[in-house]
């Protein structure tokens, strides 16, 4: 078995070679309606609410936020990330980075903005993404260590100690 090193200057090259050929049938016809969220079922993207929120230069903080669901792409680019070969613990900041879609009014969300999060907030986005994308929900179950009666939470909504 022959391996391939992948560099970051061929990873689109080899994502464009191995990606599916068109179908010449689908080009004869035109493209149907885009179909809104709720017609497919699928949900994508999730919000969330920072336990401590993240604070910008100007010393606004931001709490809510999006994250999108993560694609194959998402989780192999960071393995090509220079960071990521001198430390692998920035492997998550990377990662997160790319699936985040807004924290606050911040769009553009990128790695030195999750660098500059609190190391609560990280934790929290890092649990919130295995949930997102290997259980496909937010929601987690937990006994309340009182009764000992068990219930569920949404991890993407609410300050910590609500129900």
């Amino acid at each position: 078995m022959r391996r391939r090193t992948v560099t970051a200057g061929n990873l689109d090259e080899i994502l464009q070679v191995t990606a599916p050929a068109p179908e010449t049938e689908q080009a004869a016809t035109p493209p149907a309606a885009p179909r809104s969220r709720e017609d497919h079922g699928l949900r994508t993207e999730f919000e969330f609410e920072l336990p401590r929120g993240y604070v910008d230069e100007a010393g606004t903080v931001h709490r809510y936020g999006a994250m999108r669901l993560a694609t194959a792409r998402d989780e192999l680019r960071p393995q090509i990330d220079l960071r990521v070969k001198e430390n692998p613990a920035y492997l998550s900041v990377v990662l997160l980075s790319q699936v985040i879609t807004r924290i606050g009014s911040i769009t553009d969300v990128h790695a030195g903005i999750v660098e500059r999060m609190y190391a609560t907030d990280v934790a929290f986005l890092q649990d919130f993404y295995r949930r997102v994308n290997s259980e496909g929900h937010t929601r987690a179950a937990v006994t309340c260590p009182h009764c000992e009666g068990g219930f569920e939470i949404d991890l993407s909504g609410g300050r910590l100690g609500e129900s």
